[in-house]
């Protein structure tokens, strides 16, 4: 069975850091693409990362670049989200899924059928 497992949200002040992470069983990253997607209250969720490991493909929407990073775990099946100098537009409710990842045009959404349990992350001003 594939599933994805997101973790290591939080509540953090402005300014601070938290790192995601996205387990995967019952596929390898041969397969499939992560991407990173959030979704805050009121707003449609939006794609802001995705890494395809074999390929070393990574992607950032302009939101996020220069302060989160993607990177990949082969050995533990395990995608991770280093977030840096949060701000509180970040608050929302972050997903990993398993799909595809463009390194221009970064995940394609519709492409995502297997979605992990979203994990909350509060930025405190």
């Amino acid at each position: 069975e594939v599933q994805l497992q997101a973790s290591g949200g939080g509540l953090v002040q402005a300014g601070g850091s938290l790192r995601l992470s996205c387990a995967a069983s019952g596929f390898t990253f041969d397969d499939y693409a992560i991407g990173w997607f959030r979704q805050a209250p009121g707003k449609e969720r939006e794609a802001i990362s995705c890494i395809f490991p074999i390929d070393d493909i990574t992607w950032y929407a302009n939101s996020v670049k220069g302060r989160f990073t993607i990177s990949s775990d082969n050995a533990k099946n395990t995608v991770y989200l280093q977030m840096n100098s949060l701000k509180a537009e970040d608050t929302a409710v972050y997903y990993c899924g398993a799909g595809d990842c463009n390194r221009w045009t970064g995940p394609t959404e519709f492409e995502y059928d297997t979605w992990g349990q979203g994990t909350q992350v509060t930025v405190s001003s």
